[in-house]
């Protein structure tokens, strides 16, 4: 395959200049100008950005136990229609991704796809925060980090000691920062919008509390803590402080929470409602800054779908999370490369090499000898999103103009999506 005449964007070098790619055997062989070989398959990508296929550190796929809202095949089909080749399944399924046995049925379903999909195992045992497992057998196994997303640790020793043996195995560790005691409702900001829906929601310090607690630990314990979903301006500032002092922090930032407030709970409802829940605009501004200055290195989709039978009951009983994979890359575009927060440099580093380094994989880069891992798209075409490759349509950005369009995925050395068909 040649990839010809397509604006070559490398963050791991900063390249970015007019290149052709030749690849051979799901390898890079050829990075050059002007690119002569009888290849039988060429793709021209004149007007095109050609980038490291894209690599998402948080989707659920819901498989095992909630196949009805996603399965492994399709998230993977959604995955590739949004440019990722590479992505990290979180545990929280039923049975939990707490034991090798689970992990193993997973990764060898998953190997079957046409991408590349890692998964991460729980931290404690049924998602209970009080017994750990087994985390040398996990990553043994194939496990590529640990975390109990969905729910927080609030054992803050039990907490230490879980990044104490990630540290060890040299893998990360990721929190999902609320502490239910300052909720009632999660899923909406406890706010103006709130109180206009008569209800008491989920306030920022629910999320603040434990990221200042887990910022401690994360500096005093040495270990890869990723603070997951960032969504408070406050929580932004604190890893900022503790990464000054010396903390190995890395935080996410979704799509939604640098791309709407909670007044789209107004507008869109349960397709608005999410843990940790959109803020204010001065938190997203805040969520912007730290993606421009480093703070955030880490964009990262929580791409969580659930049946339109689930997300049309009403407000405080609707379950909540919203579809990500398709749209992530435009509304990076749309919402940080346009306006000019970030380069699309920037964005790109915070979608390929900071989470291919993070999770030790040898991704998420465009070199000779690299992995032949694309994403080729139109970073000035406007679209739409109307259809998903995914099982579900939860997603408040249906039928929003959005720009950026991915044109093909490639994933060692084939395509995997192409808008064309």
């Amino acid at each position: 395959m040649i990839i010809k005449h397509g604006l070559v964007m490398d963050p791991a070098s900063g390249l970015s200049e007019h290149m052709d790619i030749l690849v051979k055997d799901g390898k890079i062989t050829r990075i050059a100008p002007d690119i002569t070989d009888d290849s039988e398959e060429i793709i021209e990508a004149k007007g095109l950005v050609v980038a490291p296929g894209l690599i998402d550190t948080h989707i659920h796929f819901r498989d095992p136990g909630f196949t009805y809202k996603e399965d492994i095949h399709t998230g993977a089909k959604a995955s590739a229609k949004g440019g990722f080749t590479t992505v990290i399944c979180m545990a929280n399924t039923s049975p939990t991704v707490d034991n090798v046995d689970t992990l193993k049925d997973n990764l060898e379903r998953a190997s079957k796809e046409a991408i590349r999909i890692y998964q991460a195992a729980a931290i404690s045992h049924s998602l209970k925060g009080q017994e750990e497992v087994d985390m040398n057998a996990l990553k043994e196994a194939g496990a590529c980090g640990f975390t109990d997303d969905g729910i927080p640790l609030l054992n803050a020793e039990f907490c230490y000691k879980a990044m104490e043996a990630a540290k060890a195995l040299n893998v990360p560790i990721s929190l999902h920062e609320e502490d239910p005691a300052f909720i009632r409702n999660n899923g909406i900001n406890h706010g103006k919008v709130s109180d206009e829906l008569g209800i008491y929601g989920s306030p920022s310090i629910a999320e603040e509390s434990l990221v200042a607690r887990d910022c401690l630990l994360a500096l005093r314990s040495g270990a890869d803590v990723v603070i997951q979903h960032i969504s408070s301006g406050v929580s932004v500032e604190l890893v900022r402080t503790y990464k000054k002092l010396g903390a190995n922090l890395h935080a996410e930032a979704t799509p939604h929470h640098f791309s709407l407030t909670e007044d789209a709970v107004l507008e869109h409802g349960t397709l608005a409602k999410m843990n940790p829940p959109l803020r204010t605009e001065k938190d997203r501004q805040q969520i912007i800054a730290g993606l421009a200055d480093g703070t955030i290195d880490l964009i990262a989709t929580d791409h969580a779908p659930h049946s339109a039978e689930e997300k049309s009951r009403p407000i405080t009983e609707a379950p909540s999370g919203i579809i990500g994979l398709e749209t992530s890359l435009a509304l990076g575009i749309t919402n940080l490369v346009k306006p000019g927060h970030l380069t699309m440099l920037q964005l790109l580093e915070k979608m390929t090499i900071n989470p291919a380094k993070l999770y030790h994989l040898p991704y998420g880069t465009i070199q000779e000898g690299a992995a032949a891992d694309f994403v080729v798209f139109n970073p000035d075409e406007t679209w739409v999103p109307t259809e998903y490759a995914s099982k579900s349509s939860n997603s408040p950005f249906t039928g929003k103009e959005l720009t950026g369009k991915v044109k093909y995925t490639i994933c060692g050395g084939k395509v995997v999506y192409s808008d064309a068909n």
